[in-house]
């Protein structure tokens, strides 16, 4: 990044089980390595420490409250203003944060993905491109089974549990809503090559100026 240049931060929303993060991998596979930086919203899920793993499995994870805006919205004014930040890292199986942590480095592209990115005013007004990804809620929820299965060590039943009583009615409360709040609308099983192809566009527009 060009010393005195703001970054584009470009903010990917949508459903847990949407593909957020297929697509910013599609856009950041057309895009030199050195010049972007992908941040995980669910990196920054509050360490609850003084909870028992128990106590800690039945908070809702899925409500604005559970992330650290604050945090990451330093972090994010942190690379704009050319500075390297230590992200989160977050153990899924403990519902803990890990004690180690990220080094990323400033870029003239910032990839911020999450369900609740648009949820939150203050962390919205840094993006200067928003997508929402826009899939079928039956697509997300088989997504979400495979994935909290094999890489989260949870069962079916833990699954269902949360899902319905979290999952489902906080996406209907704080995440579909902010669909309108996007720029752009990628749809399951649309054209997404069309889209992604116009978001690299602008991107490599605003690189070249």
């Amino acid at each position: 990044m060009t010393p005195g240049q703001r970054p584009l931060i470009i903010g990917i929303a949508g459903g847990t089980g949407s593909g957020k993060t297929t697509i910013a991998r599609a856009i950041l596979a057309e895009l030199p390595g050195e010049s972007v930086a992908l941040m995980d919203h669910d990196a920054y899920y509050r360490d609850r420490a003084e909870l028992s793993i128990e106590a800690r499995a039945q908070l809702n994870y899925d409500h604005p409250d559970a992330l650290e805006n604050d945090l990451l919205i330093q972090h994010l004014d942190q690379l704009s203003a050319g500075l390297a930040i230590e992200r989160p890292l977050y153990d899924f199986v403990h519902h803990r944060r890990k004690p180690e942590t990220q080094r990323v480095l400033p870029a003239a592209v910032i990839v911020v993905e999450g369900i609740l990115i648009f949820a939150d005013a203050a962390l919205r007004e840094r993006f200067d491109i928003k997508l929402f990804i826009d899939t079928p809620a039956d697509i997300r929820v088989l997504r979400r089974i495979r994935r909290d299965m094999e890489r989260r060590g949870r069962t079916f039943e833990e699954i269902r549990r949360q899902y319905h009583a979290t999952v489902r009615p906080m996406h209907e409360a704080f995440v579909e809503p902010t669909r309108r709040l996007a720029d752009v609308i990628i749809p399951e099983g649309g054209n997404q090559r069309v889209a992604i192809e116009m978001v690299v566009d602008r991107i490599r527009r605003a690189l070249r100026s």
